[in-house]
């Protein structure tokens, strides 16, 4: 006999095989004991939960002769006639390729004949949220008076897309996934049945990639036993589901919350060259920066999950404080939408990086010397709160009065200033940028702005990603950057700015004068220029006047060079 996958070899047959949906299985078989089966169901949840599965089930149990407690004996004729698809009173349909109204017609012509090898006539409609609006109004008119002996069973993934007018009128049934616990014991018992040799560990890693769904899993273990030679280990299980190593996500984190960003770029270069997923990347390290999370509050929950814990994970939830897991796991869940629907999801993961890896932009905790190097205006805050403490003590002991005590807190504010910005911009060469610069030539800039991060290493590459192009003239181009500290970093990075103008040159045959500032000081620039350049036109106007006066013009007409004009 040919190979059947093991989704197909470890179906379930019984309500008692199915894994993880015992309020399901246990209402459907009081329901036939009760003698209580309804004449429609819908069944609904993720793919992979079982619907058809227990839709089939259920089919056999309420023709069965010989059911027991509300399951079929899977050894008379009916059951073995169903299993093997042989009864033609039970229908299966596929929605997706059968949607049209005339499909559902000729089941609404059907329905009345009654069934000819079974008691009950069960039509099991798989994917129904794909027919259409006509065949759906072609369908109600059935469910709602159907004969007795017909029992329609509705299986979909998406029911937000079924008419309310379908819905009132089934049974509803919503499967949930299947979780991790039920999903490896039920691959643990198949691998035993099989008497094949297999780690636990690698069993945790196939569980978790299906995401709670038993059919991906089964696939996901079908996939890995190929590849696997005598036992499935964790590398198989790793290489199968383009899962990420503890270690390489220990060494990309560690280099991130150390602030060493050519560091940990490097490793997700290694990554992306080794042909892992950009999403799938995201998606582990969103899931180690948890479990990180929960070994710092329970760690015998996790050691229960994850099997295998390595030295370099326990150092780094000892040493990684909860804002800072906080921080990674909102910057890496914004990273996941964001390179949903990106057609560079590669550059995203470069910027999330550099964001990760920056100790201006977050906290970061120093793995050497266990301390949090805070940004400034964290650490401002906290200078202000401890000299506050200090004239609060020096107030109780002194008894100072009130009115004193307030010109004191003025004083401590005007000196505790926060430090103003150490990059110094530009202003006379953004003006003069300004002065002369054009749109189209910042259209041209902006519209070759993406093919030119092809000419940039990784980490200009996500240095540059950072900025956009906000006025550009014939000779000079200036770029917002959203940070100062990166702004600062390539305005004095000679090996980007000379790769920036190669760039330029080979696209644009544009060779600018790059001028850096930061984002948040932009509109400012842009205003005051604008300002200027009002004043300057407002006194030009003036000088006009002056010079067009009607009396001196027409003294020029008469004296022509003899006139000499005085201004008072």
């Amino acid at each position: 006999m040919a190979y059947q996958a093991l989704y197909r070899e470890w179906r379930s047959q019984t309500f008692d095989d199915m894994v993880g949906q015992k309020m399901i299985t246990k209402t459907l078989k009081n329901a036939i004991v009760q003698e209580k089966v309804s004449h429609a169901y819908l069944f609904t949840g993720p793919r992979g939960t079982g619907k058809t599965s227990a839709a089939k089930v259920f089919a056999k149990a309420i023709n069965c002769k010989h059911s027991v407690n509300g399951e079929p004996c899977n050894q008379c004729e009916d059951c073995i006639g169903i299993t093997e698809g042989r009864v033609n009173d039970v229908i299966e349909i596929d929605a997706a390729s059968n949607n049209g109204v005339e499909e559902i017609r000729d089941i609404r012509d059907k329905v009345k004949y009654a069934p000819t090898q079974v008691t009950y006539k069960v039509y099991i409609i798989d994917e129904v949220h794909m027919l259409s609006t006509g065949a759906f109004n072609a369908l109600l008119k059935t469910l709602e008076e159907p004969p007795k002996h017909v029992v329609f069973i509705l299986a979909t993934t998406e029911p937000h897309k079924i008419p309310a007018t379908i819905i009132s009128r089934t049974q509803r049934f919503d499967f949930k996934r299947i979780g991790l616990e039920d999903i490896e014991n039920h691959l643990k018992m198949i691998m035993e049945n099989k008497e094949l040799p297999f780690e636990e560990a690698a069993v945790k890693i196939i569980a978790r990639s299906a995401e709670g769904g038993m059919r991906d899993a089964l696939s996901i273990l079908d996939q890995a036993l190929s590849f696997s030679e005598e036992k499935l280990s964790v590398d198989d299980a790793l290489e199968v589901t383009g899962s990420l190593t503890s270690e390489i996500m220990d060494l990309y984190l560690a280099h991130c919350v150390k602030g060493e960003t050519e560091a940990a770029l490097s490793v997700l270069n290694k990554l992306l060259n080794e042909g892992k997923e950009s999403n799938r990347i995201v998606e582990n390290l969103l899931l180690y920066c948890r479990d990180l999370l929960v070994y710092q509050k329970a760690p015998a929950i996790l050691e229960q999950q994850v099997g295998l814990i390595t030295d370099g994970f326990k150092a780094l939830s000892q040493e990684v404080d909860e804002a800072t897991l906080y921080s990674l796991i909102n910057e890496l869940n914004d990273t996941q939408k964001e390179i949903r629907f990106s057609h560079q999801p590669t550059v995203y993961l470069e910027v999330m990086t550099v964001k990760l890896a920056t100790p201006k932009i977050r906290p970061v905790a120093n793995l050497e010397q266990g301390s949090v190097t805070e940004s400034a205006d964290v650490q401002f805050l906290v200078d202000k709160v401890s000299q506050l403490e200090k004239e609060l003590q020096q107030l109780k002991t002194t008894g100072v009065s009130v009115n004193q005590s307030a010109e004191s807190r003025g004083n401590s504010q005007n000196a505790k200033k926060p430090k103003p910005s150490t990059y110094r911009i530009p202003t006379e060469q953004v003006y003069q940028v300004l002065e002369k610069a054009t749109k189209d030539q910042l259209l041209a800039v902006r519209g070759a702005w993406q093919e030119l991060l092809q000419f940039l290493s990784v980490t200009q590459r996500a240095m540059i990603k950072a900025s956009e192009p906000v006025a550009a003239s014939q000779d000079s181009l200036i770029i917002a950057f959203d940070y100062e500290i990166l702004c600062h970093k390539a305005s004095q990075d000679n090996d980007l700015l000379l790769a920036m103008k190669n760039g330029f040159e080979r696209l644009l045959q544009y060779s600018p004068n790059l001028i850096s500032v930061p984002k948040e000081q932009w509109s400012e620039l842009r205003q005051s220029f604008i300002s200027q350049m009002d004043q300057d036109t407002s006194s030009g106007e003036m000088k006009t006047e002056v010079k067009k006066d009607p009396v001196v013009e027409e003294a020029k007409e008469l004296f022509g060079s003899l006139v000499n004009i005085i201004e008072d």
